[in-house]
């Protein structure tokens, strides 16, 4: 008697194929619409960060019987100060900056003008070495940074945003317990996702914060020690490029290098590399790397993929929000729908296969244990003949 057929899964409505495509082209879309909503995205999720973060006050607030409206308020004062801190940090730097560059104009021009001579030896037009040599002046780097961060217009708009989207999340903020529990009901999928992403991203920012405070006071000091000018203002640079995974150091480097060869000349350019560098170089590109990852499950690969991804759309803040942006996209699109969950440790969650990565590391260790075929056992060579 013939076995009986299995029954066939199936088949799914649409081939594999076209599905990708279609994911990729969708996902294509809503990159370029982010992009060209940057203005309203990029400070309404900074702003959803910072209630985030300060959420565990309000919960251990009322945890305690202390009412709902005073620790909405405690809430609101809380991210507001977190808010102005960082304002603080960035207009002080960039006054600081503006201030400390017009000194050394002489220096730098002359900086240009070797450039500018060392391409022409090397076959550059004169045009061409021209347009370098004017490009090193203050005004020129000031206006470039400016460019970077946009206007003031545009600053002041995404400002007023998040001011106001701070208020409306914090008040908000007071219902979401009892929404959570009403969804749990009907989605509990979704809901452990966003607690999962919350959790995530207030791992993130404290790992984050301690490490960026740590390197910054470092940096500060190393400058102090070989005098290079504005070691303070470089030092809360590199706290800030913390939050870039994997190249905020070298952002951070380039302008304590170049103060530094203003200043010192390369002795002190060799020593900024030697110490500032290879020190900040294994903190975010080992250190910080595999102990944010940790901290969120996110693999190293991928994390060096979401900061050049999101600072293509949403510009230089986005690769500061890049690991909470990946967080918040991974919880949409697999952590709220079990039927694709198993393809979460594609993105670094190492829970799932912790067992097979223990398997594999006891098989090597074995294989390191075991003789070489064809190589006579060392002991039983060195054993007495009889």
């Amino acid at each position: 008697m013939e076995p009986e057929p299995s029954e066939s899964s199936p088949r799914p409505a649409l081939p594999r194929t076209v599905t990708i495509l279609l994911f990729l082209a969708g996902a294509t879309v809503v990159a370029f619409g982010l992009g060209a909503m940057r203005g309203i995205v990029t400070p309404v999720f900074f702003a959803f960060v910072l209630t985030l973060c300060v959420h565990p006050i309000r919960r251990w607030m009322q945890a305690r019987g202390i009412s709902r409206g005073i620790a909405t308020g405690t809430t609101i004062a809380a991210v507001f100060g977190l808010l102005i801190a960082f304002a603080t940090i960035l207009i002080a730097s960039l006054a600081q900056f503006s201030a400390l560059l017009p000194q050394y104009a002489p220096q730098v021009s002359q900086l240009g003008a070797s450039i500018a001579a060392t391409l022409e030896s090397v076959g550059f037009g004169p045009e061409q070495a021209q347009e370098v040599m004017n490009g090193f002046t203050p005004g020129r780097i000031i206006g470039f940074l400016g460019g970077l961060l946009g206007n003031i217009a545009s600053l002041m708009g995404s400002l007023v945003i998040i001011l106001t989207m701070l208020i409306l999340m914090a008040v908000d903020g007071s219902r979401v317990p009892a929404i959570l529990t009403h969804l749990t009901y009907h989605r509990p999928a979704v809901v452990s996702s966003f607690i999962g992403f919350g959790t995530g991203v207030r791992r993130y920012m404290v790992a984050t914060t301690v490490l960026g405070i740590a390197q910054g006071l470092f940096n500060w000091l190393v400058l102090v020690i070989l005098q290079v000018p504005g070691a303070l203002l470089w030092g809360l640079l590199s706290f800030i490029c913390s939050f870039i995974p994997n190249i905020g150091y070298f952002i951070a480097i380039v302008p304590p290098l170049f103060f530094g060869f203003l200043t010192g000349g390369w002795p002190t350019v060799w020593a900024i590399i030697i110490i500032y560098g290879g020190i900040n170089s294994v903190i975010q590109s080992i250190v910080q790397p595999k102990y944010v990852g940790n901290a969120v499950s996110l693999s190293e690969t991928l994390t060096f993929v979401s900061v050049l991804f999101w600072a293509v759309v949403l510009g230089p803040v986005g690769a500061i929000l890049a690991v909470p942006l990946t967080l918040f996209a991974r919880a949409i699109l697999l952590d709220s729908d079990p039927s694709i969950s198993w393809w979460r440790p594609l993105t670094g969650d190492k829970k799932d296969v912790e067992l097979l990565l223990k398997q594999e590391d006891d098989a090597i260790r074995a294989r390191r244990g075991r003789p070489r075929p064809g190589r006579p056992d060392t002991d039983a060579g060195n054993a007495p003949k009889a």
